[in-house]
């Protein structure tokens, strides 16, 4: 895991944007020049802590990459690369790969990266992995095309100044993310989840995607096969997402997706597994404190809480806010920055539980959308105000023909919420203390599975993860995972609320706020359900990344004093 930053075409500003994010690779900082390019690589040492440097040559290629390739070993037996690898790295073997098969070796990777490699004849490939677990983002300028694993890392450089793009910053208000390419920055894009770039005279000249979610119908409906079959897949999984040579730990909630992998992690693992709760300090708040104990006593865990009240609230919304620069307004990155702020020091490596619900038909939306029109049935989309937001949602989030309704719920979340909420989330606020976020079930073998599944194996009665509660249940009973779970809120109400009417005035005063939501003095001071918190979010991030506040002086600006 690091940060990574370069020029392809002219240019010399990868050290200046590299040295905006140290954040991501605190443990040092290289930089190489290449013909017709400049790379710069933030490290944070998980594999080969003393020769896995990069920029890293080999085979005549050079590569920079941010995330972890968990197939390397594997790459490494079936190239038969033993006698030709320099170093341990989990990216070597990608150079050897790409030495053999040139840009075929980018569909041969299993993990979670945005890399570029420059082949030995003068080719340059920016990728991306599928399920867009790690970032990348470009911005082509006179000089050619640079490109950073944060927005900041072009303005800290110079090369363009911050300017809001407003149709994203409506979806942020009407999602709580923006969808597809476009950033919330005007000129700056991302690197699509999957997509495979070549870049010529700093120009992208070529691109192509490799699809997250695989082509095909239906599965065995003998459900023993298929539990034994679940069972394998998911701990091959946690199997290769453990890889490191650093500390790693999980995070752990009251719900199933976490309790699978902590199942799966106490069974690999012969010590104790570090896992870490948050639990919110609020009369009436939705607290896992309980559950997730009780799954770390019965896993012999060794488990670590940690709470949120309202002091955490405004001290950790502004940090929050910085982190983010590429934005998601979804609350639940306030105790993801708790949390990771918590495992800082005792962990470097971090699994998480994103995915399942998508992978696995997890969300109530889902029930809903199979449920017909009489008994409350409706499609699994959002419901903003703006018909034209919506039908931008629709677009980013169109399917494939062939899908059952179900399949097609799923594919729309993959292809927008997951990327660009969720893992953004994951990214951004574990980054920002160096740590190491992984999630073992966005994993190509784990969605080959249960991709396909018939929705009965998802969807049954009240119930969405059917087939994983049904292999918990086994797995580890004190999971419950048929008992009724409350969701999962952040009491962010309960804390604006009292501060709501010295606020709404001074959040419309913000010059974002007045260009995107000229009422938003009224919508604020309403409390209608669910619009104070973005509104709030998006007055301090403003502050921050388009007026260049500090983080004290933006929560100042907009909330005053506590």
């Amino acid at each position: 895991m690091c940060g990574i930053a370069g020029e392809l075409g002219a240019g010399t500003s990868a050290r200046a944007m590299i040295g905006a994010l140290t954040h991501r690779g605190p443990d040092g900082v290289r930089v190489t020049e290449a013909p017709g390019a400049t790379l710069a690589h933030a490290r944070l040492s998980i594999i080969d802590l003393e020769g896995g440097w990069q920029p890293l040559t080999a085979a005549g290629s050079t590569v920079i990459g941010n995330g972890e390739i968990y197939n390397y070993l594997e790459l490494a037996r079936d190239y038969q690369l033993g006698g030709k690898l320099a170093t341990g790295s989990d990216f070597e073997p990608l150079l050897h790969v790409y030495a053999q098969e040139g840009p075929a070796a980018f569909d041969r990777l299993r993990g979670m990266y945005a890399l570029c490699l420059i082949g030995p004849d003068g080719r340059a490939w920016l990728a991306r992995d599928p399920f867009g677990i790690k970032p990348l983002y470009l911005l082509e300028h006179d000089g050619g095309l640079a490109f950073a694993s944060e927005p900041r890392a072009f303005f800290a450089a110079g090369l363009v100044a911050p300017e809001l793009e407003p149709a994203a910053a409506q979806e942020l208000l009407a999602f709580n993310y923006t969808l597809g390419e476009a950033t919330i920055f005007k000129g700056v894009r991302r690197l699509a989840p999957g997509e495979v770039v070549e870049v010529k005279d700093g120009r992208v000249v070529e691109a192509a995607r490799r699809p997250a979610l695989p082509a095909g119908r239906g599965r065995s409906d003998d459900e023993a096969a298929l539990l034994r079959e679940l069972d394998a897949v998911l701990e091959d999984s946690v199997a290769v997402h453990q890889r490191s040579d650093v500390p790693y730990g999980l995070f752990l909630s009251g719900g199933v997706d976490s309790a699978a992998i902590a199942t799966l992690m106490a069974r690999l693992n012969e010590r104790p597994v570090t896992a870490f709760t948050c639990g919110f300090d609020a009369p009436g708040a939705a607290d896992e404190r309980a559950q997730a104990e009780r799954v770390a006593r019965a896993l012999d865990l060794d488990w670590r809480e940690t709470r949120f009240g309202e002091a955490d609230f405004w001290r950790v919304l502004p940090q929050v806010a910085w982190a983010l620069d590429d934005p998601t307004a979804d609350y639940a990155t306030l105790p993801t920055y708790k949390l990771a702020e918590a495992a800082k020091g005792t962990l470097t490596v971090v699994l998480t539980g994103e995915g399942g619900d998508e992978l696995f038909g997890g969300y109530g939306r889902y029930r809903r959308a199979l449920r017909p029109a009489w008994l409350g049935g409706r499609a699994a989309e959002p419901r903003p105000e703006d018909p034209a937001v919506l039908d931008r949602w629709r677009t980013a989030a169109k399917a494939p023909a062939g899908l059952t309704p179900l399949q097609q719920a799923q594919w729309g979340d993959v292809a927008t919420w997951l990327p660009n909420d969720l893992l953004l989330k994951l990214d951004r606020c574990l980054m920002a203390h160096g740590l190491e976020g992984r999630t073992p079930f966005l994993d190509p073998q784990v969605a080959a599975f249960a991709y396909p599944l018939a929705d009965r194996f998802k969807v049954r009665g009240r119930y969405g993860k059917w087939i994983l509660r049904k292999w918990l249940e086994r797995a580890c009973p004190a999971a419950e995972p048929w008992a009724r779970k409350q969701g999962f809120t952040v009491p962010v109400e309960a804390w604006i609320a009292p501060r709501a009417a010295d606020i709404g005035p001074r959040l419309a005063r913000v010059e974002a706020v007045r260009r995107v939501q000229p009422q938003a003095q009224a919508v604020f001071a309403q409390g209608e359900a669910g619009r104070r918190w973005p509104l709030l979010f998006f007055a301090v991030w403003a502050l921050i990344h388009l007026e260049g506040a500090s983080r004290e002086e933006a929560l100042e600006a907009v909330a005053g004093r506590p």
